[in-house]
């Protein structure tokens, strides 16, 4: 007799159900087992994992076996340990239904009714159940094909039992888990896990002193989801002004959290006891990342830093730093919102969604224009600096500002300014309006807006209209940047609670751009 489980697997970050056919029949010749269905060399493996581990639980196993084990679909290849736990449990329901002869010692109840769980998990040769990557995919996936419970080892159970409809049963090894599958109403179900994450870093933007136009510029970017570049000098607060984002941003909706959570699970970054993401992902790679590491990829095509920065920021310190090409395959997935990859193995599509802040110094050496240090830099190193970051790019940024150096004594004198708690109410209560304005339209902020919906949400009079041309002109600006004038102009606005921009609100967008001609040279 052939035993069924259902077990469930990930393809980049969406989940789908397998099903795990188990024969196993006694055999004169020399016993071997093998496993079907497109496996990777992860899952193959998972024939000496499985037979010590169920050696090593005190379950029956006669070395005379063949054993086939068929994952089901065959034609999608299955990655990962996660199938281990029901290899195992199937290869043992098989022998209990196929060995008679196997000695009372051994001989155990087989389960029944096993079409409402779903089963995954990683074996020790002990027999210990270890966690492994995607569980919060794998729930969905498990929710979607109908199954009502969920086994899973301890360490997955907090991100699994936030999907709704699920019971999750946490198992430490392979001789609790028969044990749950036999007589589950003796063992109680996970409770859902905690919703937060722990802080991601103390700074608060009542520690910031000076700088009023690059705090302005960063609260337009919160309430609008906009993208922002600073320029300034070595110590002018840049990093510091990108470090308190995060504690002026909006709360994830649940959908936004389901989404962002499923990314950060099947890279494996998902703290063990997060459950769900609360706060927006905060990101901020090395310059010396590679373009597989930024954008996703690999021989297992999985998601880079962008779908990490999901529905959350991306912060790229040190701008001219990176590769040129490095920051070219930024220019389709800021526009799109999502990131496609191709290789011989398929093509994938992850979201990435994110606010781009960045930061750079105004030229190699960090100093022109500081008053305090002389720059070093000639002009031809100073243009050769610039030019790494292309013009396409710079057109992809909403907001681009100078942050000027601060004078040490004005760190004395200055009082604290904001807190972050002051601002984020404004923030709020502007993303409350766009709520409203767009609600059924499928668009979280103002950034999002496409061209035809900006002449709507965005009504302008003939004077306005005038002003904005005559800038964009006078700017030699891009038709993707006047887009993007308007888009801050409706944040702007939002934030001063205007119903439409007014001429003071077009005025300030206007400032917001005119730092780029200088960085063009």
């Amino acid at each position: 007799m052939i035993s069924r489980l259902y077990s469930a697997s990930v393809t980049g970050i969406e989940g789908y159900e397998v099903q795990v056919e188990v024969d196993a029949r006694p055999v004169d010749d020399v016993g071997r087992m093998t496993v079907v269905g497109l496996p990777d060399a992860a899952v193959r493996e998972s024939i000496q994992r499985v037979t010590s581990a169920l050696s090593n639980s005190h379950f029956f196993h006669p070395g005379q076996l063949l054993v086939t084990v068929n994952l089901a679909p065959a034609d999608v290849r299955k990655q990962g340990p996660g199938f281990d736990l029901p290899i195992a449990l199937g290869l043992e329901m098989a022998i209990q239904m196929n060995c008679p002869d196997m000695p009372e010692l051994f001989r155990r109840r087989v389960p029944i009714g096993l079409d409402a769980w779903c089963i995954v998990g990683e074996l020790a040769l002990d027999g210990r159940v270890r966690g492994i990557r995607g569980v919060l995919p794998l729930a969905v996936a498990a929710r979607r094909a109908g199954r009502r419970y969920l086994m899973v080892s301890p360490e997955n159970a907090a991100e699994a039992s936030v999907v709704e409809g699920l019971t999750v049963y946490a198992v430490e090894n392979l001789r609790d888990a028969w044990d749950v599958l036999l007589e589950r109403e003796r063992f109680s179900p996970c409770a859902s896990a905690a919703q937060d994450m722990p802080p991601l870093q103390d700074v608060d933007f009542d520690e910031v002193k000076g700088q009023p136009y690059a705090r302005r510029a960063m609260e337009i970017a919160a309430a609008g989801g906009h993208n922002l570049l600073m320029c300034g000098t070595p110590g002018s607060g840049k990093s510091m002004l990108a470090g308190c984002l995060p504690t002026i941003l909006p709360p994830l909706t649940h959908e936004e959290a389901l989404e962002a959570s499923m990314i950060h699970s099947v890279c494996g970054v998902l703290p063990r006891d997060a459950g769900l993401l609360r706060r927006r992902p905060f990101r901020a790679p090395h310059h010396t990342i590679s373009e597989v590491g930024l954008m996703g990829g690999g021989s297992n095509i999985t998601p880079g830093e962008v779908s990490l920065a999901h529905h959350g920021v991306l912060f790229l310190d040190e701008l001219p730093e990176f590769t040129r090409r490095t920051l070219e395959t930024l220019r389709q997935p800021l526009e799109s919102g999502v990131v496609t990859i191709s290789r011989a193995s398929g093509t994938m599509d992850f979201p990435c969604s994110f606010m781009l802040v960045a930061a750079m110094n105004p030229c190699p050496c960090g100093y022109l224009g500081d008053p305090h240090h002389s720059c070093r830099c000639r002009p031809g190193d100073v243009a050769r600096y610039r030019q790494k970051i292309s013009g396409p790019l710079l057109d992809r940024f909403d907001l681009l500002i100078e942050v000027p150096p601060v004078d040490p004594a004005q760190l004395l004198r200055t009082p604290d300014g904001e807190s972050s708690a002051v601002i984020l109410e404004r923030v709020l209560a502007a993303r409350e309006r766009q709520r409203i304005r767009y609600a059924g339209t499928g668009i979280s902020c103002n950034a999002r807006l496409s061209s035809k919906q900006l002449r709507r949400f965005c009504p302008l009079t003939a004077q306005q209209q005038e002003l904005l041309l005559t800038s964009v002109n006078q700017l030699g600006l891009s038709a993707r940047a006047f887009d993007r004038i308007l888009r801050v102009a409706r944040t702007i606005a939002d934030l001063a609670g205007h119903d439409s921009p007014t001429d003071s609100d077009i005025y300030d967008a206007i400032q917001f751009r005119q730092f780029e001609q200088q960085l063009r040279g």
